[in-house]
């Protein structure tokens, strides 16, 4: 279980301490450095564990300074591990674009599996667990945050049927709660995943509108995931195979993606559909 030569990303702990694998501390243990987003979070994990190596902070802020010299360091044959403040990296977090420059360069790229907030939000809120969507955080003010939403629904109606999974801070949990209500509907079933792995779990499940008014109310703390449930079969009319066309297109999705998709999602012939949707993308 040594670390490998290259950048290796290393899953920890979303919360319980415990479950960082075997295979993960060796190859904490055995790295030149470890590339992390806050040196007292994974400083703190390390000497839990009575490991003791270099550490490089690589977050937001400066992945694009720090991403050339890592390069060099990894043509050295060096070990790098990559980890984030809890869970998988790359997921929400910093290395997206250093992992880029690393498959480029034709650098080795290695992983530790593990931990992760979504699947695990995913697997006990009690809704169809495949296929499913991993959004992330909303943007944080009202305006953004709406279109957004508006957007998946967008691609709801088009066709888009799957769980879909954020993030979400404590802080603005009531109101993005109510934002999901009112673009997705207040009857739509989700489920909100706190402080997962602690001691303090706490998994909420209801629908949308009964969420949102429970957290209107009630203190959230911790770190928080939101699953919301598939859309439910929207049955076609010619006006309802005409809207998903619209909300297709209007998503970005070129004429014959956008086709394809109401096709599937309705079960009407392609062609009926494809030609429906020509005639729409030419007004």
């Amino acid at each position: 279980m040594a670390a490998l030569p290259g950048l290796t990303l290393v899953a920890t702990p979303i919360g319980n301490l415990g479950d960082l694998s075997p295979r993960a501390l060796a190859t904490l243990r055995g790295a030149d450095a470890v590339l992390c987003e806050d040196t007292r979070v994974t400083g703190a994990l390390l000497a839990r564990h009575g490991v003791s190596v270099t550490m490089m902070p690589l977050h937001e802020h400066n992945e694009d300074d720090q991403t050339p010299k890592v390069l060099a360091r990894l043509r050295a044959g060096q070990r790098l591990a990559l980890v984030s403040d809890a869970g998988t990296p790359l997921v929400s977090d910093p290395g997206y674009r250093l992992v880029r420059a690393a498959i480029a360069a034709g650098l080795p790229l290695h992983a530790v599996p593990g931990p992760n907030a979504a699947v695990t939000a995913l697997t006990l809120s009690g809704l169809p667990p495949h296929p499913f969507l991993f959004h992330g955080f909303l943007p944080p003010r009202a305006g953004p945050r709406a279109a957004e939403i508006a957007r998946l629904r967008a691609a709801e109606r088009a066709g888009l049927s799957a769980s879909t999974v954020f993030y979400e801070a404590p802080h603005r949990l009531a109101e993005a709660l109510a934002a999901l209500a009112e673009g997705f509907g207040g009857d739509r079933p989700a489920a909100v995943a706190r402080e997962l792995t602690k001691r303090f779990e706490e998994v909420r499940r209801g629908t949308l509108g009964e969420l949102a008014a429970w957290y209107a109310g009630a203190e959230a703390r911790g770190e928080i995931a939101i699953v919301v449930g598939p859309a439910p079969e929207e049955r076609g009319s010619a006006e309802e195979l005409e809207a998903r066309l619209r909300d297709a297109l209007a998503a970005g999705l070129s004429v014959r993606d956008a086709a394809a998709t109401v096709a599937g999602a309705t079960g009407l012939p392609r062609k009926q559909v494809y030609a429906r949707a020509l005639e729409l993308a030419r007004e």
